[in-house]
């Protein structure tokens, strides 16, 4: 059976206790990435909401996070899944409303959790105030400064501005009709075409626009006034666009960054002014407010920017999500990475998974020949045997919280979901589906709610107030397979995924040598990672095809999975990892 943790003794618990006052919580802070309407659903009608959230706060509780980040939360018209905002000072009428937001996070500070927001500073919604007004205001106006709304080329303006295409796919800029004409650009006509990235629904503001830049600082206040203790910032490698617009050419992707600041739209130089002026804001209060970045920039160095002291405090670590289960692979982004954060006196953040990438099981269920880059066109039609997933990610959350810094813990990693990769093409709502004309499927995947009990879908999903049936279905079709998987089914099985990441979270708060600090590498043989941190601290990781012995004399505090006794050595199995205490 899996091994669980020990008990910890009273000085190492007043040890650890004392060195988590010393050390801000951001730095070695492990984070549950709520995703809303997929979380819980507390009113019946199919969609996670924030009644839903509240209810469970137990559970996160009793699971051991630090804290907890949300998906966007804010109106929206939900083309994006919330990713396009129409107002930022309020809640969707789907998920609830700002007084229940309000309490939500009392309550969560009230059982020792933190709560962070999503920020989207890169678009906002076409149905947002400040669109509206762009598109009823002539070319050239204060309203679409906010915006980057420029002339066509061609004869007529009848072709795009340049040659920039949507991250979701297609083209990235969309033609208005002119409410206001003048006389380039007549009214009722169609004139000048406004840049979107993503959506065609989710116009890209202008940074350069004072406008814009005092919005998105009056919207951090707002919430950190009424509690928030920090925000995540989607495309924080995003944001600012080179002045002039140029195509992007002759670059092989051009939706990787690909060179020292100079890609027209990704990873800018300038975008660090940004986050300057936030960090001054987050500082000025009492107990300081924090930042993690989404910033994929494929270079630890140059993400090691976003992290220098008077920017960001945090960003993702998307090196090692997308690493193959390889152990030269993991050590190298381990090491680049501990090397990077160090120049800037920054802790690392460690991620598996979130809601737009491949759930861990699935990917790892793969042959492991490739860099794991989280799109479905990695894995689709690809062999995939999930009881070896399930063993290597259950390894891989053991070897992360291992390692030096924080963590983010995306909702239903603790139960070993997989990925639902056959939903009904008729039920998938991702923009990247429409967009691509239906040849990739999108994030649906990972973003299929929670299975809480029940043997049967909705598995305990959605519950109303007063006991009745739900008056809706899930918002995504949940599988048969959720069998099993349930947090019910879970619970007290010392063998079970969700008893594992109790136990490590346990264990990682009581022990001082985890958390935020160093590591060492120690040699374990080949295809084995093992890493010691002081005091007495050691975790082993097998990714070699044989078992391997593990050190004489140690005490095995945790392992993923069953260990093997071979003629008195205690053997990690391939696809295993274990704790020690040295």
């Amino acid at each position: 059976m899996t091994l669980t943790a020990t008990t910890p003794t009273a000085t190492t618990g007043a040890q650890r206790a004392a060195s988590r006052l010393a050390t801000p919580w951001w730095r070695e802070a492990v984070v549950y990435q709520v995703y809303i309407r997929s979380f819980a659903d507390g009113d019946g009608d199919g969609t996670g909401d924030v009644t839903g959230l509240r209810a469970r706060l137990p559970h996160l509780a009793s699971l051991g996070v630090d804290a907890i980040w949300i998906n966007p939360w804010y109106p929206s018209p939900l083309a994006d899944s919330g990713y396009d905002v129409a107002d930022y000072r309020a809640v969707e009428p789907l998920f609830g409303d700002l007084e229940q937001a309000t309490a939500m996070i009392a309550e969560a500070h009230g059982l020792g959790m933190r709560v962070i927001l999503d920020v989207v500073p890169n678009h906002l919604s076409d149905e947002h105030v400040w669109f509206q007004a762009a598109l009823a205001s002539a070319p050239g106006s204060p309203e679409r400064a906010r915006f980057i709304f420029r002339d066509g080329r061609g004869e007529a303006g009848e072709l795009p501005p340049n040659d920039w295409t949507s991250h979701f796919g297609g083209p990235a800029w969309t033609r208005a009709v002119e409410a206001v004409g003048d006389d380039a650009h007549p009214a009722g006509q169609p004139g000048q075409w406004y840049l979107h990235l993503f959506n065609t629904k989710q116009p890209d503001v202008d940074w350069t626009s004072e406008d814009v830049r005092a919005e998105y600082d009056d919207v951090l206040r707002f919430w950190f006034d009424r509690g928030v203790d920090g925000f995540r910032i989607d495309v924080a490698h995003g944001l600012t666009k080179h002045a002039d617009l140029p195509d992007t050419g002759e670059i092989a992707n051009p939706h990787r960054p690909f060179g020292a600041g100079d890609h027209p739209f990704l990873d800018r130089d300038d975008v660090h002014e940004v986050y300057r002026r936030w960090r001054a804001i987050a500082d000025s209060y009492d107990d300081p407010k924090v930042f993690v970045a989404e910033a994929w920039t494929g270079d630890p160095v140059r993400l090691g920017l976003y992290l220098r002291p008077d920017e960001l405090h945090t960003a993702f670590n998307f090196d090692f999500l997308v690493s193959a289960w390889r152990e030269p692979e993991l050590r190298d982004v381990i090491d680049r990475t501990l090397a990077a954060h160090r120049a800037v006196g920054a802790p690392p953040t460690w991620v598996l998974s979130n809601h737009d990438v491949y759930r861990e099981v699935s990917r790892y269920a793969r042959e492991q020949d490739r860099p794991q880059l989280g799109g479905e066109e990695d894995f689709t039609g690809r062999p995939a045997d999930l009881e070896v997933g399930l063993r290597r990610a259950r390894a891989a959350a053991l070897l992360m919280l291992a390692l030096p810094g924080g963590a983010y813990v995306y909702q239903g990693a603790e139960l070993g979901l997989p990925e639902v990769e056959d939903l009904p093409e008729e039920s998938l709502q991702d923009p990247v589906w429409f967009q691509s004309g239906g040849q990739r499927r999108g994030r649906d995947g990972c973003r299929v709610p929670l299975p809480w009990s029940g043997a049967e879908a909705p598995f305990g999903f959605s519950e109303r107030p007063d006991g009745a049936a739900p008056t809706g279905q899930p918002w995504l079709p949940q599988p048969a397979s959720f069998a099993g998987l349930t947090v019910a089914d879970q619970d007290g099985d010392p063998t079970s995924t969700l008893e594992l990441y109790r136990s490590a979270l346990s264990l990682r708060r009581s022990l001082e040598a985890l958390g935020d600090g160093a590591m060492e590498w120690v040699d374990g043989g080949d295809g084995v990672l093992a890493l010691t941190r002081e005091p007495g601290f050691a975790c082993w990781v097998n990714l070699s095809t044989q078992p391997v012995a593990l050190p004489a004399g140690a005490e095995v505090l945790l392992a993923s999975g069953p260990l093997d006794d071979g003629d008195g050595d205690r053997l990690l199995p391939t696809d295993t990892a274990v704790w020690l205490r040295r």
